[in-house]
């Protein structure tokens, strides 16, 4: 990871667990070399914020507390189980607090409902607190949006950060394709209205980064995305 100038909003990532999945942190720059491991003071840890800990919390702990960070809080896209894995631990280490989108209360305290019953675990999330539509967060120097987008399921989220251009769109836009709609509280049409109306709109050249596979933009995604 290349340092960029002290102030913009960065973001790194590791790909975690059975299907791949991207777990982004998000931080400021602050001029510091976070590309390798560090040896520095607690107090001197640069904030981060980390988007669906996958998987493995205390894989994602240490190697984020050796290249210098300190986790500051934890967001979720959704809650499927393959984005909720590693919450548990990485909030007992971490001590961050866990946010969500208030519309996946469901999908947080129901294994049925986010598939981990299929593939022979049990696993539920009880956030901290629960986010509204449009609400404005605020963590590790940053801020930040939370837009609605349902469709892959019913409290499936976005966080859009204005400055640095920057979305992160868990499983509703990816690229070149979209999350799929046949698991519980689905909707292809709840999707492609959230994509059209919610992301869309934002600027071309916001970058998104997915839930799984490579980074785009919005306005790729609106000139040649086939299912939207």
């Amino acid at each position: 990871m290349k340092n960029k100038e002290i102030g913009t909003v960065a973001v790194g990532s590791m790909c975690l667990g059975m299907v791949q999945t991207n777990c982004y942190f998000v931080f400021k720059e602050d001029g510091k070399d976070h590309s390798s491991n560090t040896n520095v003071e607690s107090e001197e840890l640069t904030p981060v914020i980390v988007f669906d800990p996958a998987d493995r919390g205390e894989l994602i702990y240490n190697e984020l507390k050796k290249r210098g960070f300190r986790v500051a809080a934890i967001y979720l896209t959704h809650a499927h189980f393959d984005h909720i894995g590693g919450v548990d631990d990485l909030r007992k280490l971490s001590g961050a607090k866990v946010f969500v989108y208030e519309k996946e209360k469901r999908l947080c305290e129901d294994p049925s409902y986010n598939l981990s019953i299929d593939y022979g675990m049990n696993l539920t999330v009880k956030p901290d607190k629960y986010l509204t539509d449009g609400e404005i967060c605020e963590d590790a120097g940053l801020k930040f949006k939370l837009i609605a987008t349902p469709g892959h399921t019913e409290g499936s989220c976005c966080y859009y950060f204005e400055e640095g251009n920057i979305l992160i769109s868990g499983d509703t836009l990816f690229e070149g394709s979209v999350g799929r709609t046949d698991f519980p509280t689905g909707s292809m049409s709840q999707l492609v209205r959230s994509c059209h109306d919610k992301l869309f709109v934002l600027p071309d050249n916001t970058v998104v980064y997915p839930g799984h596979g490579e980074t785009t933009t919005i306005g790729y995604e609106k000139m040649y995305n086939s299912f939207l």
